[in-house]
């Protein structure tokens, strides 16, 4: 009786969290699609080649990856309710040697 308790319930989340799980992945595949865009008119204005674009994709994405597993552990260490303030201060120390004067 509890087995099938158990498969219900998890077939019901499964089916509540599958839409927002199909959005999120549409989002990531339409982020991924404007970085080509992207590059196609920033390699002419920029004089890029392709390689150089490339390698700043890479670069780009190794670097959320490394900074991703350290935000999730902070996450949680400190919790749900606390993470919306850290990723803001995070954010400004990380922007603000880029401001401009």
């Amino acid at each position: 009786m509890d087995s099938t308790i158990a498969a219900r319930a998890i077939s019901k989340i499964g089916w509540r969290h599958l839409p927002l799980l199909l959005a999120c992945f549409v989002i990531a595949f339409l982020d991924r699609v404007n970085i080509g865009f992207a590059a196609l008119t920033m390699n002419a204005d920029l004089t890029f080649s392709a390689s150089v674009s490339g390698l700043g994709a890479v670069l780009f994405f190794l670097t959320y990856v490394a900074l991703e597993v350290p935000s999730n552990l902070a996450l949680d260490r400190y919790g749900a309710r606390r993470s919306p303030a850290r990723l803001g201060g995070e954010d400004e120390t990380a922007t603000a040697p880029t401001a401009a004067e």
